[in-house]
């Protein structure tokens, strides 16, 4: 009896010793990293002053050492090159990692796993990812069972330190914790849907599990694409970088934009879709525009309008115009930008653009509404300096439509 009831105790406080381990492990893994991500929608040009300068600054300052990782890039030797030499000349120290699928004469599995690699990383106070394919940088970094390599940790390291994460395009989309994979066009993805391990992935999760990120937003018209993701993952809440432009996202969860244009923040939180409807479908969607020099906070839902648009709240009953807003290609470059500047200054409050597939496309008979609805909760800031505005909280509704294509067979 005694031995059984010495086991017993022995189980017990191993029992309580594991339970220990657990919530450390569990408070280690939920603490906020202390870090920021500089998160770039493409095409960034190595002009951009204010964009690189603080990609330096947040790394540490004049001769920081940032990390460059190539791993996307098509030509991953050149693409690192070129970044390296940009960041310096800002004033970094930067440095390319040669962890990259299509990096010849390398094993990039042995690379990832590289301690001295891992190493060099650890000791930097930034990582940039170059733009691509971001299925490499997954499919390099991230283990087969899905678990860190030595290289992905590092960089993980620097950033729960209070480094910073940046990347622009393919390195944008793996911020969040699911990205684009295989995607179709934007129309295409309306139409068919998006599927786990075909158009949907798992991302390197920087930003955290409850924001989806996109990239190339308004030239590319994909702020429609978000929306399928975002339903079919359950984000709430979602954030599109346009080309040459970048945000910053503190651990404080505050998102500052900079650089040439802004992003759009989709808040589905109240939005539903009609089961009934097998097309793709979306009442109450709220859509808001964040201009360069904006800040939005992610957790208070708090605007803090740039210097210029301090003094430049809208009064939505004194419209500057008052003119029917349509568009029959709402995916076109900047138009729903374009649409939505004119709603937030309208007499009128709706705003109808439509999406249809170009001949050939799968599904090319189906097409897409956007009415876009200003009320109650909308708000606008325009700029004293510039033909700018922030625009806050517009409805949007989308419907699917029938096409009828008589001019060619």
């Amino acid at each position: 009896m005694t031995i059984l009831v010495k086991a017993v105790r022995l189980i017990c406080v191993s029992c309580v010793a594991l339970a220990a381990l657990c919530i450390q492990v569990s408070y280690a893994a939920d603490a906020p990293p202390q870090g920021n991500l500089l998160i770039a929608g493409g095409a960034v040009r190595a002009d951009n002053t204010i964009i690189w300068e603080r990609l330096v600054q947040l790394a540490g300052g004049m001769g920081a050492r940032i990390a460059v990782m190539p791993s996307a890039a098509g030509n991953p030797e050149r693409s690192g090159a070129n970044l390296a030499n940009t960041l310096n000349k800002y004033g970094a120290s930067a440095f390319v990692v040669p962890v990259a699928v299509r990096l010849k004469n390398s094993d990039y599995k042995a690379a990832a796993e590289d301690e001295t690699l891992a190493r060099s990383i650890r000791e930097a106070g930034g990582v940039y990812f170059a733009g691509g394919d971001q299925g490499y940088i997954t499919k390099a970094l991230v283990r087969p069972d899905g678990s860190r390599t030595a290289v992905l940790q590092a960089i993980w390291d620097v950033y729960n330190k209070g480094g910073v994460i940046g990347g622009s395009s393919a390195g944008a989309a793996i911020m969040s914790s699911t990205m684009y994979y295989e995607a179709k066009t934007v129309l295409g993805t309306l139409a068919a849907g998006v599927n786990d391990g075909r158009e949907l992935a798992p991302g390197l999760g920087f930003v955290g599990t409850d924001l989806f990120v996109d990239q190339h937003l308004l030239a590319r018209g994909r702020f429609a694409r978000m929306l399928p993701a975002m339903l079919k993952k359950n984000y709430k809440l979602g954030l599109g970088i346009d080309e040459n432009t970048a945000m910053i996202i503190s651990g404080k969860r505050e998102v500052e934009i900079i650089g040439y244009q802004g992003a759009l923040l989709l808040d589905l939180s109240q939005a539903k879709t009609n089961g009934d409807i097998k097309e793709f479908n979306l009442t109450n969607a709220r859509i808001s525009y964040l201009d360069r020099g904006d800040r939005y906070n992610l957790v208070t839902g708090q605007y803090t309008p740039s210097a210029d648009k301090v003094d430049g709240k809208l009064d939505l009953a004194k419209p500057f115009l008052n003119e029917q807003i349509y568009t029959a290609d709402i995916l076109a470059h900047n138009m729903v930008l374009v649409i939505m500047e004119k709603l937030i200054n309208n007499a009128r409050n709706e705003a109808i653009g439509i999406a249809i597939a170009p001949p050939g496309e799968e599904q090319d008979n189906l097409g897409f509404e956007f009415k876009l609805t200003r009320d109650a909760a909308s708000a606008g800031y325009e700029s004293a300096t510039s033909d700018a505005y922030t625009i806050l909280n517009l409805r949007m509704d989308v419907r699917p439509l029938q096409i009828t294509r008589p001019w060619y067979h």
